[in-house]
């Protein structure tokens, strides 16, 4: 599938139209969701309807970045969270899946046909929560999708997809969670497409590098995970691989150690949580904030594996949190990216995931960028 910049550009210089490529997607989403199920609804109509309405902008002489992009979005209520995509010239073609009423919120998304599934092993889930959006991503159905990120929800499909998943600094972009704990997000194929999309939603371009260069940390595990042997080493090598992309050193051995986040995160989202549960999670909160302070005002990259194994079955992962490395970044606010970081053992992607400063997305999308075109 070409990025979505290729496909914009081709609707604007009326070389194909609008019309054209949404028919396209819906055609690869009929033909490909009722194995997959990552749509839980599909627009067929509004969907042309809104790619003939950006067919007569371009006509019109409306210079649109994202000029008939086809989009899935989010559950059955992100058309809010996409209205910067749609002004750019996108066109929604469906909701796409997320975990249904009483689904364990770490396994899976119930799309139209059933049961969202992983593109490269349908005995897999995908991750969640933004489960259909990587699945439709990953499968080619579209180009790009939204997503939103409580504990991982945009980072870990996409590790498990094998595609680019980003989540903004929280309170960036619009969301719907009270809490604050959850931010913004996408999922593409390619950081180029990130970083296209970075540009429609906030303005910004992927960032040079600092003049001194960059610097970067690795950790295994944050100081409490306990991550397999597979995804710790396929993650290793794509953050060598990053930091040599990137011309940047390595600050090792970095002694970071932050709290395990699970009872902070489980209390502040919990809505009758009591107030010595609150107390305590505060306290977690405040003391990572403290040692991810000191981490970012010596290096500018945070390097992790996305996720401490592998994709787990239907069946869930057990007692196992899948959110290990990631909703840390929730309760602190940081963005963070998973880039696909290579194939286990089971034939499925696994993930390196990339942390930087609040507001510092673009210098994420330079690193990731770098990371792309060198072909790592």
């Amino acid at each position: 599938m070409e990025h979505v910049g290729r496909i914009a550009a081709a609707v604007r210089a009326r070389e194909v139209s609008a019309v054209e490529v949404v028919s396209g997607a819906l055609r690869r989403i009929e033909r490909g969701d009722p194995a997959l199920c990552a749509f839980a609804e599909v627009w067929d109509g509004d969907a042309l309807g809104w790619a003939r309405e950006v067919d007569a902008r371009v006509a019109g002489g409306e210079a649109l970045a994202l000029a008939g992009v086809p989009i899935g979005v989010k559950g059955r209520y992100g058309l809010r969270a996409a209205e910067a995509l749609v002004a750019a010239g996108c066109v929604p073609v469906g909701a796409t899946a997320v975990p249904g009423s009483g689904t364990a919120w770490q396994t899976w998304g119930l799309g139209r046909h059933g049961r969202t599934v992983n593109p490269w092993r349908a005995d897999r889930t995908p991750g969640g929560s933004s489960a259909g959006s990587a699945a439709a991503v990953a499968a080619g159905l579209v180009p790009l999708a939204t997503g939103s990120d409580g504990a991982g929800s945009v980072r870990i499909p996409a590790a498990w997809c094998g595609v680019v998943g980003l989540k903004a600094t929280n309170g960036r972009l619009p969301s719907r969670d009270r809490t604050g704990l959850a931010a913004g997000g996408v999922l593409v194929r390619s950081a180029v497409d990130a970083g296209a999309y970075w540009r429609v939603v906030a303005g910004e371009t992927a960032a040079e590098a600092p003049a001194g260069g960059l610097a970067a940390v690795w950790s295994p595990d944050l100081g409490f995970a306990d991550v397999d042997p597979e995804p710790l080493a396929l993650a290793y090598g794509a953050a060598r691989r990053l930091v040599a992309a990137c011309g940047a050193r390595l600050l090792r051995p970095y002694p970071l150690r932050l709290e395990d986040p699970a009872p902070a995160w489980l209390a502040l989202r919990a809505a009758k949580a009591a107030p010595a549960e609150r107390a305590a999670a505060d306290r977690v909160r405040q003391a990572n904030d403290r040692r991810l302070d000191e981490l970012f005002q010596r290096a500018d990259l945070l390097l992790t594996p996305t996720t401490p194994g592998p994709p787990h079955g239907h069946a869930g992962p057990g007692e196992r949190y899948s959110t290990a490395l990631t909703w840390a970044f929730n309760l602190s606010g940081h963005p963070a990216v998973s880039l696909p970081a290579g194939f286990g053992s089971d034939g499925c992607p696994l993930g390196l995931q990339v942390v930087a400063r609040h507001g510092e997305e673009a210098l994420l999308l330079a690193a990731a960028l770098a990371f792309e075109s060198a072909g790592a």
